[in-house]
């Protein structure tokens, strides 16, 4: 690759800023391999472009910016940076990087190397399964600092490249993936950022049409601002508090997930900002201080009690303070006002009070304590990140992450087999389960499953489960399913036996007594039918000595008849009976070409009928929901839970009924009712279950629950109710 004239210089630029900010934590000589290192690299051109088109060593050089100045870190995070692109273009080993810098800066770089491999697995990123995955092959934490930072700076880069699928493709990560992360660790600047540049490159108009909103109400918005903090300022120097105010305006990504949320426009959202007031004060008179201000605002403007939050005498279990409270102010707006003093600003501001969980990110077992204490890491050591130089991820796994070959990524507690994987994809993969191929290699099921495997279930049709199968899996869930494959085993082996002993008895021409084999079993000694069969069908129990006890038995039995003695009914023992199988619909929903007759429901948010497009959701009981592609709940469960959605499609020919209905509006003619109805009844394959209708104002709406086959001739219905005359509206839902 060639680098332009232009590049050469902006590489000069950001390498003689980079060296003024950390010049000092350089170690001895590093500063002349480094940059002998990098201008080989322009001047050899080594270095290829990325899918932008963009230059890696000017982009490394920008994210090693970025790394400093927004997040602090120094010298071993910087130097990892910059030679990242010497190492994915061959030009340096990361044990020679070892070597030359340090092995904390060879970990960086080999962190960094693993998360890579992991996306050529195409995984399923929307998942917080992939996030922990992240975190869990990080050992440096920095390596994950690093990778949101890069991000960053990558989403600030791409805004006019051509390369639309991909921008789309990074664009989705960063929402999904890093800015949850920055989210967790407390970076809220940059959090803000990846869901703003990802709203304006995913949701294009949404983006543009808040921005000029913003824009246009932007001098109305300060204007109030002065309006409301004038009268408060007065009061508060009053009370002889030292202190400054200012207003902060909610990111354009908060307001649209505002107007989502509550169905509403722009002007809808009335909390658009909040005033701040940041006291200057001893630590001591803090509390008092702000209680104080509270005081004198509530005295002037009226709050609302629903809205007020007190951290301050109980501070949020990550160590966050602040008085928040709600107040009618001027021209009956609702104002936000936040109080604090300079220390809980500071603390709040540069991210290390971490809003994790005041935000609504739930913890999650150990992985989240890890995280708190990097935060109180970040916290203690201040500007000085030193601390971080000498940090290792000592935690104990309590999880590992497999993916499937499409992609899927699953959890599992550690120690868990593929036999617990094939379980927990389905009950029949799991009975037929005779091993797996992870990462390309033959393994039994008796392996252990390790986080970042790439596991795919090999299967047999004449496997069948075993008693020492509970003793190889691990998940609860395999267990209850291996012990209720064991007993159906055990049932259908039960009523073979009893079939064969009964053609035996037959062929000797004994007429069997269901009273006297029941006799026969205890007197054998067991205390379970089950066991009774099992023996005899794996051959420990001869049938002739059974026939031999059962004659021995009956032959009591004519004795006692003779004697005329009544029985008590406790002696008897009524025998299992199961019952057959149910009808199956006719209309078979393939799941997987590998998984056919895998049991499903519709789903009744938007009832799917056949012909429709498609996909199956795993529920967390193990079952599988059918729901349409267009389905209204479809958007988020792929963005909160793709790894559990499956390909769908119709099999065979739609012979079954489906209810579905319709919604109508149109002119409240004379007849037009009887004319909708009379379409429906014409059609001998359809039936109209129930209609409802409501007239206003010379209009009518109404609901036609219909029972129909296929999605075909819902169309063609569609069609012919659209041609009624009056009828305006015709859709269904």
């Amino acid at each position: 690759m060639n680098f332009t004239e232009e590049e050469r210089a902006e590489i000069r630029s950001l390498y003689a800023e980079l060296k003024d900010r950390i010049a000092s934590s350089f170690s001895a000589g590093d500063e002349k391999k480094i940059s002998h290192l990098l201008f080989a690299a322009v001047s050899q051109g080594e270095v290829g472009r990325d899918v932008f088109g963009l230059n890696p060593v000017v982009s490394s050089m920008q994210t090693a910016m970025l790394v400093v100045d927004e997040i602090g870190l120094k010298r071993d995070a910087v130097v990892a940076v910059m030679l990242r692109p010497c190492i994915e273009a061959g030009l340096l080993t990361v044990d020679d990087a070892g070597r030359e810098y340090g092995l904390t800066v060879a970990r960086i770089l080999n962190g960094l190397q693993r998360i890579q491999e992991l996306y050529k697995k195409n995984p399923v990123i929307e998942s917080e399964n992939f996030r922990n995955l992240l975190l869990s092959f990080a050992e440096d934490m920095r390596v994950i600092l690093i990778m949101i930072a890069d991000r960053v700076n990558l989403m600030r880069q791409i805004r006019d490249v051509e390369n639309v699928d991909a921008k789309r493709e990074v664009s989705q990560e960063a929402a999904y993936l890093y800015a949850p992360l920055a989210h967790k660790l407390g970076l809220y600047k940059l959090k803000s950022e990846l869901e703003d540049l990802s709203l304006k490159y995913l949701e294009h108009d949404a983006y543009y049409h808040i921005k000029e909103k913003l824009n246009a109400t932007k001098k109305a918005r300060d204007a109030y601002i002065s309006n409301f903090i004038g009268p408060v300022e007065k009061k508060l120097q009053e009370a002889g508090l030292t202190f400054h105010m200012k207003g902060r305006t909610k990111s354009i990504h908060s307001i649209w997930q505002k107007m989502k949320k509550q169905k509403c426009a722009f002007e809808g959202v009335y909390d658009l900002f909040a005033i701040r007031i940041i006291i200057d004060c001893p630590r001591e008179k803090e509390k008092q201080s702000c209680w104080q201000a509270f005081a004198i605002i509530t005295d002037m403007y009226t709050s609302n009690p629903k809205r007020m939050r007190d951290w301050l005498t109980v501070p949020k279990s990550n160590g966050y303070e602040s008085l928040h409270i709600t107040v009618l102010g001027p021209g009956q707006k609702w104002v936000e006002v936040q109080i604090r003093t300079e220390r809980m600003d500071e603390i709040a501001e540069r991210g290390v009070a971490a809003h994790w969980r005041y935000k609504g990110v739930k913890a999650e077992g150990g992985m989240d304590e890890w995280l708190a204490e990097i935060r109180q890491m970040l916290e203690s050591s201040s500007d000085n990140l030193d601390a971080m130089d000498q940090f290792r991820m000592d935690l104990e796994p309590q999880e590992v992450y497999v993916f499937t070959p499409r992609g899927d990524l699953l959890k599992f507690p550690t120690g868990a087999t593929v036999l617990d994987m094939a379980y927990h994809i389905h009950s029949k993969v799991g009975n037929q389960c005779t091993g797996a191929r992870i990462n390309n290699k033959v393994v039994t099921f008796r392996q252990q499953l390790q986080s970042g495997d790439q596991v795919e279930i090999l299967t047999a049709s004449n496997q069948h489960p075993r008693q020492e199968w509970l003793n190889i899996v691990k998940t609860s869930r395999a267990k209850a399913k291996i012990r209720l494959a064991l007993k159906e085993t055990q049932q259908k082996e039960a009523l073979m036996v009893k079939e064969m002993l009964e053609r035996k008895f037959k062929n000797r021409k004994i007429e069997q007594d269901e009273s006297v084999m029941m006799r026969v079993v205890k007197k054998l000694g067991y205390k379970e039918v089950s066991d009774f069969y099992r023996d005899i069908s794996e051959g420990t129990l001869d049938v002739a000595i059974v026939i031999d006890k059962y004659l021995e038995l009956s032959g009591e039995k004519k004795d006692e008849r003779a004697d005329t003695q009544p029985r008590s009914a406790e002696e008897f023992v009524l025998e299992d009976h199961f019952a057959p199988n149910q009808p199956q619909n006719d209309d078979v929903l393939v799941i997987d070409k590998n998984l056919k007759g895998l049991d499903y429901q519709l789903a009744h948010c938007c009832h799917p009928i056949y012909g429709d497009d498609v996909f199956g959701f795993v529920t967390t009981g193990g079952g599988i929901k059918i729901h349409r592609c267009d389905c209204p709940n479809a958007p988020e469960m792929r963005r909160r839970f793709g790894y559990r959605i499956v390909r769908a499609r119709w099999s065979g020919k739609g012979s079954s009924q489906y209810s579905i209905t319709l919604r109508v509006i149109g002119n409240d003619d004379l007849g037009i009712v009887n004319n909708l109805t009379s379409i429906i009844s014409k059609d001998e394959k359809l039936i109209l279950r129930s209609i409802n209708i409501d007239s206003f104002d010379g209009l009518f709406r109404g609901n036609l629950e219909v029972m129909i086959n296929d999605n075909t001739r819902l169309e063609s219905l569609i069609k012919k109710l659209r041609t009624v005359k009056g009828v305006k509206q015709v859709e269904r839902i």
